[in-house]
């Protein structure tokens, strides 16, 4: 036998989580599910290959660290600040009952106050995955309910991220320092549960300090000094080292949890240009690791829960499903909203994952939590997250008071000077997400990024009219800027593309890196019309052969026009491999 436990947790679990999340996926079930079920078959609790806990958790450490990496950098303060008077409040009131709730059960049960405050705060929160791929799924991101549910999401966040920082010095206060875990120094002078309290912030406000002074002009200054380079390999390092290194210094120095750490690192990082690009680049390693994490969480979950404690397993479930969803749906309600927002927005946070499993762990390694809670949190993340398409699939037939959507409506002519270009022919009702165009004979522009931007702004300069469909902010408001009108959304979400009116486009214009995304816009625009001319951009010559398969007209690989450039400037011809790749214009 030449592998060790490392390598037979990765290989298992990755597997086992690539089959149960694919099957959970076929059955329109999110992912997520299919990872823990994965941990639960590999876990002690079920017979057959049984992984190492503690390498598992080791890596789970690391998932945590990279997740809230990725929360930081898509902390947006502007997008919280534009719904602060419904989010912030909604989002404290709704967690405060689920925690009263929580420690009420809690209570019931023969636990301690503070077992029932960290089991109350753990079904308090929703799963940011979950929400934000529900939100996408029915094209919500950027209406006034799927705005309101993000703000609030943010705002439960950020509460978790203080709780996870305040819990340790409870524990320490109340029980004393726990092997493996640091103990804070004011333990040493007996300063009792307020002064513990008070040190604890003491040191949040030093490192939060030193990140706003130090971090914020190191961190950007480094990745810029490293994009400079030209090497991708080692920016990509740049940024796992800065969310790793962050997190243990954070961790090391100060005292606080690595998940405000690295936090923080990704808000500091969120300011610079290259937040974008930063995000693209670690998400490959932050989703392989915050599969494991999945993974590791299944692990410690025992399936004789189900039978064990039934009643208190519902009562759990309750509360998540109905008691979060009652209070919110008050919430909104009481400030004026719609039933239709009031319902999403319920049927949003109508369920729990990353940071209940955060909680969870941290509770019973503090030994404040007992295992029970922790089976009992993962059993109700289970099985809201199985239900919670359910209570979608509800609000979407019942909701009834939801505005009509209105007719499209022309828009003006948008020059490039415009301060504020429509969003898909007219700017849509706070409900509606996709209105479609009224344009013909148009450049349909997908993405607008750093090629996008240069192939819009060229088009509107000889006087076309063009259509961007983009989702991501900073990209949104560079094709506002430019003039262009917009469609929000996914360009390979078939309604998107639908809104595009590709049956009256004169061209379409694929300019997004991603091969596999730009193949299924390709493939999807080719059948709703097999006349329009597709240009799409590669970077490889398999990209190129998979883009004319899924249906591109032309397909542009950016180093062989770099050549072909570079070489007519010398009167030296075309390379030899750049003659089948003609201007897109």
């Amino acid at each position: 036998m030449h592998h060790g436990p490392l390598i037979a947790i990765l290989v298992a679990g990755l597997g086992l989580a690539f089959v149960f999340g694919a099957l959970a996926q076929k059955l329109r079930i999110s992912p997520l599910v299919g990872y823990l079920v994965a941990g639960v078959a590999v876990g002690p609790f079920t017979p057959g290959f049984v992984a190492d806990q503690n390498l598992a958790n080791e890596l789970a450490e690391i998932g945590v660290i990279l997740l809230m990496f990725g929360v930081g950098l898509h902390f947006s303060l502007k997008d919280l600040l534009s719904v602060k008077a419904i989010a912030v409040p909604g989002a404290i009131v709704q967690i405060g009952v689920a925690t009263l709730l929580g420690m009420g059960l809690g209570l019931l049960m023969g636990w301690g106050w503070i077992a029932g405050l960290v089991f109350g705060l753990a079904l308090s929160v929703a799963s940011t995955v979950v929400l934000l791929r529900a939100l996408q799924e029915r094209r919500l991101v950027q209406s006034e309910k799927g705005k309101i549910a993000v703000g609030w999401l943010i705002v439960e966040d950020l509460a978790m991220v203080l709780a996870l920082v305040m819990i340790p010095a409870v524990a320490d206060a109340l029980h004393g320092a726990q092997p493996g875990i640091p103990s804070p120094l004011s333990s040493q002078f007996d300063l009792g549960l307020w002064g513990v309290l008070g040190f604890t912030l003491m040191k949040v406000v030093a490192f939060i300090a030193f990140m706003l002074v130090v971090g914020r002009r190191v961190i950007p200054w480094i990745l810029h000094w490293v994009a400079h380079t030209g090497s991708r390999e080692l920016f990509r390092l740049a940024v796992l080292a800065v969310a790793l290194g962050v997190a243990f210094l954070a961790a090391s120095l100060f005292g606080v949890s690595f998940a405000l750490g690295a936090f923080f690192a990704g808000m500091i990082l969120s300011e610079s240009p290259l937040s974008q690009r930063a995000a693209e680049e670690s998400l490959p390693l932050r989703d392989a690791f915050a599969v494991l994490f999945f993974v590791s969480v299944g692990m410690l979950f025992d399936p004789a829960i189900l039978l064990r404690a039934p009643g208190p397993l519902l009562a759990t479930l309750a509360i998540i499903l109905i008691g979060k969803s009652l209070a919110a749906w008050l919430i909104v309600r009481a400030f004026g909203k719609s039933n239709g927002v009031a319902l999403t927005i319920s049927a949003s946070l109508a369920q729990i994952g990353e940071f209940s499993f955060i909680l969870a762990g941290l509770g019973v390694s503090l030994a404040i939590l007992p295992p029970q809670g922790r089976d009992l949190i993962l059993a109700g993340a289970i099985l809201s997250i199985l239900l919670n398409p359910v209570l979608f699939a509800l609000v979407d037939r019942f909701a009834g008071d939801a505005a009509p959507k209105p007719k499209p409506t022309p828009s003006p002519a948008a020059g490039v000077g415009d301060a504020s270009p429509p969003v898909s022919a007219a700017e849509p009702a706070p409900d509606l997400d996709i209105t479609p165009t009224t344009l013909s004979d148009h450049m349909v522009v997908v993405g607008y990024g750093r090629v996008g931007a240069l192939l819009g702004a060229g088009l509107k300069a000889r006087g076309e009219k063009v259509l961007v469909i983009e989702e991501q902010g900073d990209a949104v408001a560079t094709a506002r800027r430019d003039g262009a009108e917009l469609l929000l959304g996914n360009a390979a979400d078939p309604a998107v593309l639908a809104a595009a009116g590709l049956d009256r486009a004169r061209r379409l214009f694929v300019a997004i890196p991603q091969s596999f995304e730009a193949g299924q816009v390709c493939e999807q625009a080719r059948r709703d019309n097999p006349a329009l001319p597709i240009v799409a951009r590669a970077h490889s010559d398999a990209e190129v052969a998979h883009l004319t398969r899924c249906g591109a007209t032309l397909t542009i690989m950016g180093e062989a026009e770099i050549a072909r450039a570079m070489l007519a400037l010398c009167g030296a011809g075309e390379p030899p491999d750049a003659k089948d790749a003609t201007p897109a214009a």
